[in-house]
């Protein structure tokens, strides 16, 4: 869908490499819109929960997600995500679940929920539609997931692995906790990381994979400032060149 088309960046990777992070800072110094595609699969996940249905149950999932109205606010400087009333008397009501999306119990059954294969092709149709509404104002967009450079934007102008040792990512996941005043333990972080990267490597719809063609990036030693320059570089090399810094929405 955005074959041909100058202004798409792909950065993948697993759980605690950083991507949200670098990647809404690379948006920002592109002047681009900011895609979290594992955002959206939480929020339908939190759907299913708030629904009652068991996640293992593909049948159920998909009836849910398929219910489910969410919308994706892609300003890098304030991303948002919002589950609408599915009433359609009602069209208008929206709910900010930005936060409740990250909590545990989402986080512990968003892995089989997206591996749904019905519910994956589903929410890849929004991305790409997302994506494809961007490039086709003219605008930039870095999207960021599991599976974008393989399934959601294949022909992106550049495709970046982001990379990092299970413990590094345990340590960040649990410092990202604390700072949203959520308690964890890096051993109960740790054993959620080695069980999701089993997860996402292993679904058989959109498995998590490195491209042929992205260019792997190693977080372990980087600070967020370090790995950020090194994509700006990347992204420059690629022929999209920064832009002035903005100061607001």
């Amino acid at each position: 869908m955005t074959q041909g088309v100058r202004g798409v960046v792909a950065v993948d990777g697993p759980a605690g490499t950083g991507k949200s992070t670098v990647t809404r800072r690379l948006a920002t110094a592109l002047g681009a819109r900011y895609l979290d595609t594992g955002a959206m699969y939480r929020a339908a996940t939190l759907a299913v929960l708030r629904a009652g249905v068991d996640p293992d149950d593909a049948g159920k999932v998909l009836a849910v997600v398929e219910a489910t109205r969410m919308l994706v606010g892609t300003d890098p400087l304030g991303p948002t995500i919002e589950l609408a009333d599915p009433d359609p008397a009602d069209l208008e009501r929206t709910e900010d679940v930005a936060a409740e999306i990250r909590g545990p119990e989402v986080t512990l059954a968003v892995s089989p929920v997206s591996a749904v294969p019905a519910v994956r092709e589903l929410i890849v149709a929004q991305q790409q539609q997302i994506i494809a509404d961007v490039v086709a104002a003219g605008g930039r967009i870095v999207a960021e997931g599991r599976d974008i450079g393989t399934t959601v934007a294949p022909a992106a102008d550049l495709k970046i692995y982001l990379t990092a040792s299970a413990e590094a990512r345990a340590q960040r996941r649990v410092d990202q906790d604390v700072r949203a005043g959520r308690t964890a333990s890096v051993e109960a972080v740790m054993a959620d990381v080695r069980r999701r990267d089993t997860y996402d490597s292993t679904r058989k719809t959109s498995p998590l994979r490195k491209a042929e063609d992205a260019i792997e990036v190693d977080t372990t030693e980087l600070d967020i400032d370090g790995v950020v320059a090194r994509l700006v570089e990347l992204a420059e090399q690629a022929g999209l060149s920064a832009v002035p810094e903005r100061t607001g929405p």
